[in-house]
């Protein structure tokens, strides 16, 4: 919930509320979306779309963090994707988050 970190992350600027109903924009607006919930240092819950999905159409993605014995945990769900751009979401998230977080950690 950080726009800077989240920048160092990905290696793009984007721009994320930090409260329910607030709104993040990232990629230069490729992806957009609202805050549904949120729980400090537990669980994120967002509507996500992508510049080029059909109008009104969004995901619900969800991040669960749980610690361990070890560490924490993250637990990642979306829904409601679109069944043409589901290959294309799902490599997404690998190449642009999963690999930079494992890499940075």
């Amino acid at each position: 919930m950080d726009s800077h970190k989240h920048a160092q992350l990905t290696g793009s600027d984007c721009r994320i509320s930090r409260r329910v109903g607030g709104r993040f924009s990232l990629y230069g607006g490729d992806i957009s979306g609202e805050n549904l919930e949120l729980i400090p240092d537990h669980k994120i819950v967002q509507s996500w779309r992508y510049a080029d999905w059909p109008e009104g159409v969004f995901s619900k993605a969800a991040f669960v963090l749980e610690k361990t014995e070890t560490g924490t945990r993250l637990t990642f769900t979306q829904s409601g994707v679109p069944d043409d751009k589901y290959a294309d979401i799902k490599q997404g998230w690998k190449d642009y988050y999963w690999s930079p977080l494992r890499t940075l950690l």
